[in-house]
């Protein structure tokens, strides 16, 4: 069952540089289904996060259509139960938060919603145990790790109760085990809760933890399917300017100087087991 739907977008924004409209996405079609992981791939420029802020409609499409639960983002008079339904965190945290005690920043969103007090502190109360940061509620976001940052922003978003988030390169100002401590979230959030998560990264070893991954250049999609499939074409996507997994990349590189590599290997584990096998 499809939880958004794009169906042949286009947009452009104004280019000041050269006095004309500058194409962001061409005639784009996506399906992002309920209860997925779908990771958003494509280097900087590609349309990644113009797509993103169509989803809860922040951005319309200049034609086409964008459908989220079977409304129509273009409908002003439902935008909000579509931003409702999708909740979008940034890249940088300090952008999302807006208070000074860490369980008031998690309430805004729901009090914005004109949620009743007694049901705003449960929500509150879940979100932060659901990004296992309930035990910071008191504390000042500002004086948090960056990653503990970004948990609170998830939070927020999770208060409003939304049955899709679209996170933009969440991870891309973090250290590595502040990376870990989102990517743990989202994976959560997913499969515990059965939240719809649409990710936009740059690192490959995050895309591989998707259900599926789509690869955008130049404001087209250039392909999908599951992150085997598509890591497992290595040359297509270096001339894309995109990297594949570290592991797929050592695979790949041995497999070039004749060494046997039957499968795509995802992770270390997987390298290591083709390794042996290759060399037994």
């Amino acid at each position: 069952m499809s939880f958004i739907e794009v169906k042949n977008v286009n947009f452009s924004y104004d280019d000041a540089d050269e006095q004309k409209p500058k194409t962001v996405l061409k005639n784009i079609s996506l399906e992002v289904k309920k209860g997925e992981f779908l990771a958003l791939l494509g280097h900087n420029g590609s349309g990644k996060s113009t797509l993103a802020k169509m989803f809860n409609g922040i951005l319309e499409p200049e034609s086409g259509s964008v459908f989220v639960n079977g409304i129509d983002t273009k409908n002003e008079d439902t935008i909000f139960d579509v931003r409702k339904c999708v909740g979008l965190v940034l890249q940088n945290p300090d952008n999302q938060l807006v208070a000074s005690i860490v369980e008031e920043d998690v309430a805004f969103g729901p009090e914005n919603l004109g949620i009743p007090p007694k049901e705003i502190r449960t929500r509150v109360d879940n979100a932060l145990k659901a990004v296992d940061m309930f035990e910071y509620a008191a504390h000042s976001p500002h004086k948090l790790s960056g990653g503990q940052k970004q948990r609170v922003a998830i939070a927020g978003i999770i208060a409003m109760e939304p049955e899709c988030i679209v996170l933009d390169e969440p991870t891309a100002m973090l250290d590595p085990q502040g990376r870990q401590e989102v990517m743990d979230t989202i994976i959560k959030l997913n499969r515990e809760k059965g939240i719809t998560i649409v990710l936009i990264t740059h690192y490959m070893d995050e895309a591989v933890l998707a259900d599926r991954v789509a690869v955008l250049d130049d404001g087209i999609i250039i392909d999908e399917g599951t992150p085997r499939e598509v890591f497992s074409k290595v040359e297509f996507l270096k001339t894309h300017s995109l990297d594949v997994p570290q592991a797929t990349e050592l695979a790949y590189k041995l497999a070039s100087v004749g060494i046997k590599i039957n499968t795509t290997p995802l992770n270390v584990e997987e390298c290591v087991d083709c390794l042996m096998k290759a060399l037994a």
